[in-house]
Formats: structure tokens, C-alpha cells, sequence
């Protein structure tokens, strides 16, 4: 199987002088590596170009986002899998083969996400990703290793090779031709959460979405958009609507009803907790779901929503710290 490393740059040569090397220098000779560059006004590429000669770039000429940006750079890579890859992640050694032997054994997986831990605390599972992602009964994610903020120390207890709802963005592999089928990210989502809604649609199409854990890579973890900046609670709450209004199998209407009101009570808790700019950043991504609303709904109904996110919890008390939640 013919495969590529892509990694999806903006302005990031900071990141790229930190995390490169060890994706040249742990990954195969016979795996092209391409740097998607974003219409970076850095000196990103100049440094590729010169201190990476066997890296192929695709250079697009502004900032298409994440959805976009690969959907436009997948297009020019000719590779039957290809791993998408932050800027901000450092691989270990020999990380791709055993991901790429899973992909050998079983011909109906088609994406596949190593183990991911903290960059800095190599010893805890990475807040993006962890072991795997999920969705509660009411569409919020959370991973295996990580619901909220409550992180989990990596001890083995997520060793196994295991069917996922979803794979993180940060760090997974995808069959080209699923990609292709599945007909790439929505760009309307821009980044955010547009992986979670890949996932479910691959799923939808038949194939399955896997967790290796003898693949392991650290995730920087906001290296080009931080967890505290407001833009990414909006693309989040706004992202996960535009989600559900396309894949959720049941009665949407009655979700989306019970998450308004959820979400009224995380906005305060967002106001206590993180101030009045992540709270209003949640009303600011409804009012653009609903503008789009229309728009959404044509989506679903073209779409086959064959698959019913399965987890039966919810994980909002765990969030506002009432309950702990059962584990997967």
C-alpha cells in the first residue's frame, strides 16, 4: 500500500522546527511526507525547501482551513493511505507500522488512530484524542483517557486494538479511496469537529473506524488555535449542531430541544469559569447554526444515517463535576 504523511501548516514554523525532524526521521523512506501549507505569511516553506529537500509541498494560496484545506491538498497526493497530521505532533519510532499491518489484515477498517499523549507530560493522554473518541447520548464528544478536563494517566489501561466512534484530527490514517468515497470533510465546518463528522459518515458508508495502541505520537495540543481563545468554544458549539443535524439517526428536533437547554446551563457555567467571551461565543455558534439550518437539513436528508451514535451516557453532570461517568 502505496502511503503519505500530510501536514496541514499555517504560519506554523515555529512548530514546524520543533515537530519536523521527528517525522523525517521516524518515518519510512518509502512514505512521502507533503507539508499542506495554508497561505502561510511565515517563512514556513522557505525552511522546508531548505532543510528538507525530500519533503513535497503543496502550497495553497490563502487559509482554507482545516476541512478545506486537506479536502483541496488530498486531491494532488497519490497514496492509497494517507495519515493527516498536525503540525504540532511528534511521532515515535516506528509508528506507522502498526497501523499500516491493521490496515493489511482488515480490509473494511478505514481509519485508524494511534494512542496520543501529552507532549508535555508524556505520561498522560493527549486532551484532543486519548485513546479513541465517543459521543454521549446527547452528541458531546469525549475520549477514552479524557472527558472535559479530567485526564487520564497513560498505565496500560487502553492497550488494545478496539472499534472507535471517532478519531482525532491531531493524528489518524485514512484510506484514500473511503476518503474520496465519503467525499472528504465538510468544508462548512472550516476546523473543528469535521473529523467526528467524517467518521460517522465512513461509518454510515459500512467501514469501520479503529484505535491501535501500539502506534503512539504527542500532541502538542493547541499549537495554532489554544484552548482558552473564544473562537475555538464558537467552532465547537457551532460544529457539533452542524453535526448532528446531518447524522443523528433519531428525532433531532427532540435533541436538539433538551441541548439547547443543556447548553444554556454550560454557557453559565462557561461565564463562571471562563469568562464572558466563551459564554457568548456558545449563542454566537447557535445563531449561526440557525442561519444555516435550512441548508443543514438538505444535507440530511441526502444523507443514509444508517449509524446511531452508541454511547447511552450523558456526560454533562461529569462536566459540572456532579458524577463521574462509566467507562466505555
Amino acid at each position: 500500500m502505496k502511503t503519505a504523511v500530510a501536514i496541514l501548516n499555517w504560519n506554523g514554523l515555529s512548530l514546524l522546527k520543533q515537530f519536523l525532524p521527528s517525522v523525517v526521521s521516524n518515518t519510512p523512506n518509502d512514505i512521502d511526507i507533503y507539508i499542506i501549507d495554508n497561505g502561510s505569511s511565515d517563512d514556513s516553506i522557505d525552511f522546508v525547501k531548505r532543510n528538507f529537500n525530500n519533503i513535497k509541498i503543496i502550497d495553497l494560496e490563502m487559509n482554507y482551513g482545516y476541512a478545506h484545506g486537506y479536502n483541496l491538498a488530498i486531491k494532488k497526493i497519490d497514496a492509497d493511505i494517507i495519515c493527516l497530521l498536525n503540525n504540532d505532533v511528534e511521532v515515535s519510532a516506528n509508528w506507522t507500522y502498526p497501523i499500516l499491518e491493521l490496515f493489511k489484515l482488515e480490509e473494511n477498517t478505514a481509519i485508524i488512530q494511534p494512542k496520543l499523549l501529552d507532549y508535555n507530560n508524556k505520561n498522560m493522554f493527549d486532551y484532543a484524542g486519548a485513546a479513541g473518541g465517543f459521543l454521549d447520548k446527547f452528541g458531546y464528544p469525549y475520549c477514552r483517557g479524557r472527558i472535559h478536563n479530567a485526564i487520564e494517566k497513560d498505565i496500560g489501561q487502553y492497550d488494545d486494538i478496539s472499534k472507535i466512534f471517532w478519531a482525532c484530527g491531531a493524528c489518524f490514517f485514512i484510506r484514500k479511496e473511503v476518503f474520496d468515497l465519503a467525499k472528504g470533510f465538510d468544508s462548512d465546518f472550516w476546523a473543528h469537529m469535521e473529523e467526528i463528522d467524517l467518521c460517522w459518515r465512513v461509518q454510515n458508508l459500512g467501514y469501520d473506524v479503529k484505535y491501535h495502541y501500539k502506534s503512539k505520537v504527542y500532541h502538542l495540543n493547541g499549537g495554532t488555535l489554544n484552548k482558552g481563545n473564544h473562537k475555538k468554544t464558537y467552532l465547537n458549539f457551532r460544529n457539533q449542531l452542524y453535526m448532528l443535524t446531518k447524522n443523528y439517526k433519531d428525532n433531532l428536533f427532540v435533541l436538539l430541544f433538551f441541548k439547547f437547554f443543556i447548553d444554556l446551563i454550560v454557557s453559565v457555567f462557561y461565564l463562571l469559569t471562563k469568562g464572558i467571551k466563551h459564554s457568548l461565543a456558545i449563542f454566537t455558534g447557535y445563531i449561526s447554526f440557525y442561519k444555516r439550518l435550512t441548508h443543514l437539513i438538505g444535507l440530511r436528508k441526502k444523507l443514509n444515517r444508517k449509524i446511531k451514535h452508541y454511547s447511552t451516557y450523558s456526560i454533562i453532570f461529569y462536566f459540572i463535576g456532579l458524577k463521574r461517568l462509566k467507562k466505555v
